[in-house]
């Protein structure tokens, strides 16, 4: 392998002579060969957008010449379009601060724009890593930077899957809407419900999942871009900061704004926070529905088997015929190492002292790892579970008549002492309360089954009047 020889504040140092990274980037891969990962590309794309709204706003105050800086702008575009991912070689677990991430994209971009401009990558008199890709920035305010803006990213990303899977279940709500079940609390035979209300409320929790979703974006939005090194904009023009942010803005084409005090942007990590735990919220409540699912299909012969999920693979190496619940699985485990990235995150988030917390690569690693897990499984959920699964309507009504809970109709009419008698002769003898109540002759057959009907449980109903008038005769 050719070699070229550069020199930093340590000395000299050896990086391959084909690579656009540098000396600083080649340190970092000697001293974190930590676990393979790298850089989310979403936040890769991030910090390319950063040095091109950062080229621009100096290129237009005048204090980065503008061929130089327009080779950064171009360097920095490319990096934007992905064309540069396989440089950026700096494992996820690094340096405090994300400096060795940041470096190692300076080093990128000079390097690139080394080439625009002419010259031979190393040769930094031309393009410097520092002096000319780095003017008036810091890693103290471009990481935290890039990590909201990559999550404001892939957060859209997530929503469109959230969307999808909700579209799924709200779908399956109508389908479903006609067929009568047992309702379940305290996981016992409780009143009965139409599965349809069931598969209808899990599409009405994505929609409030993605309302959180969203309401964490807009804490990601507040960005403290030109703070320089502790939040007093050192090096930078009195211009710089809403310049820069108003160009940032305008290439994500997301909404950002500039804020208004930025030590808190440094100081704090308060909107990563927020997103990691608006990302747990989906987590939990994914385990909550798939757990549901599992529980409706678990079967077929002595399960609850109300519904069937889509056959997608041979469920076991030893037992003929066995088909498991695995899109179910699948979402719970991933759902767990969201709750898992939570928490390392919230352990960062609580770590900075004074001007800084540099357990930000901790922070941006987790809450996008778990964005993108969460986003992939979210979609395959949908296509290949919820859109497939079918309903077994004879076991489902069987069940809505079978349970005991339906005694609860009776309360208004011959009150809750006499409807306990009956379910318990119910569960005693295995009979259906309405066989019981008929026969008891408490009310006339018609009143009897039209208060025991179950379809009209799952309603609000007006009481029946002429059943209480009986009753008290």
């Amino acid at each position: 392998m050719k070699m070229r020889v550069e020199k930093d504040s340590l000395g000299e140092k050896q990086v391959p002579a084909d690579v656009y990274y540098g000396s600083q980037t080649q340190r970092a891969m000697e001293n974190y060969p930590i676990s393979g990962y790298r850089a989310h590309p979403h936040l890769i794309r991030a910090v390319g957008m950063i040095k091109k709204a950062a080229a621009l706003a100096n290129r237009e105050l005048k204090l980065i010449d503008a061929k130089r800086a327009g080779a950064i702008i171009q360097a920095a575009e490319e990096v934007v379009a992905g064309k540069l991912n396989d440089q950026f070689v700096v494992d996820v677990y690094q340096a405090g601060a994300g400096v060795s991430f940041h470096m190692n994209t300076n080093e990128v971009i000079a390097n690139r724009a080394i080439e625009i401009l002419g010259g031979r990558r190393g040769d930094y008199e031309v393009c410097h890593p520092n002096d000319h890709v780095n003017f008036g920035q810091s890693t103290n305010d471009v990481f935290p930077t890039a990590m909201r803006l990559a999550a404001v990213l892939l957060f859209d990303e997530v929503l469109q899957a959230l969307a999808a899977l909700e579209r799924s279940f709200a779908r399956k709500g109508k389908e479903f809407d006609h067929v009568l079940k047992s309702g379940r609390t305290h996981m016992m035979d409780a009143v009965p419900i139409r599965l349809g209300q069931e598969f209808a409320a899990y599409a009405t929790t994505l929609s409030r999942a993605a309302d959180v979703l969203r309401f964490a974006q807009g804490q990601l939005r507040e960005l403290g871009l030109g703070g320089s090194a502790v939040g007093t904009g050192v090096n930078t023009h009195p211009k710089y900061q809403k310049l820069v942010v108003q160009h940032l803005s305008k290439i994500s084409a997301q909404k950002f704004v500039a804020t208004d005090d930025l030590r808190y942007t440094m100081q704090s990590n308060l909107a990563m926070s927020v997103a990691s735990s608006a990302l747990r919220g989906v987590a939990l409540e994914l385990i909550r529905i798939t757990n549901d699912l599992r529980l409706l299909a678990s079967g077929p012969n002595t399960g609850f088997a109300e519904i069937v999920l889509p056959a997608l693979q041979p469920g076991s190496s030893i037992m003929p015929g066995k088909i498991n619940p695995v899109m179910a699985e699948l979402t719970a485990m991933v759902s767990f190492q969201v709750v898992g990235a939570d928490l390392a995150t919230a352990m960062a988030v609580q770590a900075g002292q004074l001007e800084l917390n540099v357990m930000m690569p901790a922070m941006a690693w987790n809450v996008l790892h778990a964005a993108e897990i969460l986003k992939n499984t979210m979609r395959v959920l949908a296509e290949k579970c919820v859109d497939g699964i079918t309903v077994n309507q004879e076991r489902c009504h069987y069940y809505a008549n079978a349970t005991i809970s339906v005694a609860a109709a009776l309360n208004p009419y011959i009150g809750y002492a006499a409807a306990a008698e009956i379910a318990k002769e119910s569960v005693k003898t295995g009979r259906t309360v309405t066989e019981i109540a008929l026969e008891r002759k408490l009310l006339d057959d018609k009143l009897m089954r039209e208060i025991l009907d179950p379809y009209r449980m799952t309603e609000p109903a007006p009481p029946i009047e002429e059943a209480r008038k009986k009753n008290k005769s």
